[in-house]
């Protein structure tokens, strides 16, 4: 990966609570992964924004209602329990 210098401005105080937290030296790093966390987050809602609405309950009624999408993910997980019971018998 390419390093590019660049000049950000900062309150003090925050400035203070990174070098607090994990080291001046490493402030660079901290702020770098903070930022692609951040940048990783708003691509991830921009996505959700994109796409929401894009299944229709009609199409999925076990989708529902709150109620109906947990009896569904118990039912899933149920499903991969029983899975795993067989493939860990055949051993």
């Amino acid at each position: 990966m390419t390093i590019k210098r660049t000049h950000v401005l900062i309150p003090e105080e925050l400035s203070k609570a990174i070098d607090k937290l994990v080291g001046q030296r490493k402030r660079s790093k901290f702020i770098t992964e903070a930022v692609k966390e951040r940048l990783h987050r708003i691509r991830l809602l921009q996505a959700l924004e994109k796409t929401a609405g894009i299944i229709k309950t009609e199409e999925h009624p076990e989708w529902k209602s709150s109620k109906d999408v947990a009896k569904w993910v118990k039912h899933l997980r149920k499903e991969d329990e029983n899975r795993f019971k067989k493939i860990m018998k055949k051993d």
